[in-house]
Parts: C-alpha cells; structure tokens; sequence
C-alpha cells in the first residue's frame, strides 16, 4: 500500500468535547495525525478543523466515511494541492550574534518571512507558507543554530468563490423546502 499525505477540512458543530470525538476516531483506527488545526469559522455556530494524514486511498475513503458518521460532524472535504491554498505558520528562534546577524536577516528577507524579536545573541523569525518553503527555510537557517521551532498545523481553503459554510447554508436551507 502506498501512503500519501491528505488534506480533510472538516466543518463540525462549535459544541465542547468535537475535537475529542474527531481525534479519538482518529486514535481508535490508528492513524497519525501528522498536522491538526482548529478555529472558528464565519459562522459562529461551526468551526473547521484541518487535518493532515498520511494513509492509503483505501483507508482514507473509510476515515471519511467514520468522520461523516460523527454526530457533530456537518461537511468534510478533501483539500487536493491543485484545489487548495494551505499554509502553516512556524516561529524559529536562530543564534545570530553581531557576526552573523546580517546573513540571518538576508535569509529572512530572501523568504519573506519577519523577525519578530531580537535579542543579542538571538533572533526570533515568523514565516508562513507551504512545506516546502518552511523546510528550505530551517534548511537555509541550519547552519546559524536554530534554537527552537514552533509550528502551527496547516490550515487551508479551498480555491474559487464558494465557501463550505455557504454550501453548507445552501443544503439545509434546501432540506427546510423539502
């Protein structure tokens, strides 16, 4: 079987313990989740969460139809690269003393990322963007001693116009017709 990293938005009601059920899905079928993202969403009654997993078409298809089957559970749809715009946010504290300093900066300057705090034997950097830039991106800065990484999961959304939470209001105010 061949594993490939998926993208799953996920809309689901904004009630106490859905993260717990959503994960403890996850958990009970074993699989990892390599990234996790939660937040409000423009409908204050729902929230989106964003996962990221590495699994086999055929066990993603069975996730999805577990997730679907969650009481809170409203939307799921899989975000593909060609469909989606997905970034992650990642702050990274580097060594950078008077010597090195300057070539830090070019380098966060080179991937449009920000310092954020800078003390004298150190800089702290923001950077948004895809995988691939924020590994060229520890890469880049390797050499100058990164200190500490945190990393935010993914968040992403989906290309063109259209909202889950407009299609979303859409479908239950068809089933109000019917």
């Amino acid at each position: 079987m061949i594993s490939h990293r998926k993208t799953l938005s996920v809309l689901v009601e904004n009630k106490p313990g859905v993260l717990a059920r959503v994960s403890g899905l996850f958990a009970r079928r074993a699989f990892n989740i390599h990234s996790l993202a939660v937040g409000p969403t423009d409908d204050p009654e729902l929230s989106r969460i964003t996962l990221v997993v590495d699994t086999d078409e055929t066990s993603f298809e069975q996730l999805k139809k577990q997730l679907d089957k969650l009481v809170n559970v409203i939307k799921i749809a899989e975000l593909e690269d060609n469909n989606a715009v997905q970034r992650e946010l990642i702050l990274v504290k580097v060594a950078a003393d008077d010597a090195s300093r300057t070539s830090v900066i070019q380098i966060v300057e080179l991937f449009r990322a920000h310092i954020v705090d800078v003390v004298p034997d150190a800089v702290t950097i923001e950077a948004t963007g895809g995988e691939m830039k924020i590994r060229a991106l520890l890469t880049a800065l390797e050499p100058y001693g990164v200190k500490e990484i945190v990393q935010s999961g993914a968040v992403a959304i989906g290309r063109g116009a259209r909202s889950m939470t407009e299609v979303v209001a859409a479908e239950r105010k068809q089933l109000r017709r019917a």
